[in-house]
């Protein structure tokens, strides 16, 4: 069993223990739920393309940044210039929680991502009721009838969709209700990383998609590579996390841009 199998056998359970605490009718109630998204394409096309992430562990790093708060990485994040955010919601595995996504989506305007292990439509809705503007669904971790369904579902929320692929077996799962296709540098099974990924892919990701790549971004030099290669956005967490000032750290990292 893979960490990404065991961490999607454990989110199930997560869900249906949610499930039986919170029902759907309570979190369509939330104040949030109603809010109307931003858009992910007009942000990444618009700005720096920058996805800055908001995490404090991984399985494969351990404790990355245990001490600096979500609203205050946000803040200097949208001051620095970044397209969205992603804050990792994954509290087993990423040390994340609701309240992390809350407290930023409280502080900030830009868009912003739950990012998780999306394997229900109930977690759409939780989406939508913690304030999220954008959806990870994980390929890998879905059939393509499953990332179809979860995909439908979650336009109609009005939340914006990004798939996120790995190899080519992965592109059956892009579908007309994504907006964003990622490739992961990172394989999920192994952890290891290579941006060569998103360069073996990147023709093959129609381009009425955004395409963005995660993970494994760590200088300038890499961002101006992948561009050549028709990418827009770029997803980069632990590069600014692991360092005292993540804001600060963003904001020097996208002047260079």
């Amino acid at each position: 069993m893979t960490i990404l199998d065991k961490i999607n056998a454990n989110k199930l359970i997560e869900i249906e223990v949610a499930k039986a605490k919170v029902s759907v009718e309570d979190l369509e109630s939330s104040v949030l739920f109603d809010r109307k998204c931003i858009s992910l394409r007009d942000a990444i096309l618009n700005k720096s393309g920058i996805i800055a992430e908001f995490k404090r562990q991984s399985p494969s790093k351990g404790v990355i940044n245990g001490v600096s708060k979500p609203e205050d990485v946000a803040i200097a994040y949208e001051k620095a210039g970044v397209s969205a955010m992603s804050c990792l919601t994954d509290l087993n595995y990423f040390g994340g929680t609701f309240a992390d996504l809350k407290a930023v989506r409280a502080a900030v305007e830009m868009p912003v991502l739950r990012k998780d292990f999306m394997l229900d439509e109930y977690q759409l809705l939780e989406a939508k009721s913690i304030g999220a503007d954008i959806v990870l669904l994980i390929a890998s971790s879905l059939s393509v009838a499953k990332t179809n369904e979860m995909a439908k579902a979650a336009k109609a929320l009005g939340l914006n969709v990004l798939l996120e692929i790995h190899e080519d077996s992965e592109l059956a799962h892009i579908n007309q209700y994504c907006d964003a296709v990622g490739v992961n540098n990172r394989n999920l099974k192994t952890f290891e990383v290579t941006t060569d990924v998103s360069k073996a892919l990147a023709n093959k990701i129609p381009n009425d998609f955004i395409k963005v790549s995660e993970s494994g971004i760590s200088n300038i030099e890499a961002i101006q590579d992948l561009k050549t290669y028709g990418y827009q956005g770029f997803l980069i967490g632990e590069n600014f996390m692991k360092t005292e000032n993540p804001g600060a750290s963003c904001a020097e990292f996208i002047n260079k841009l």
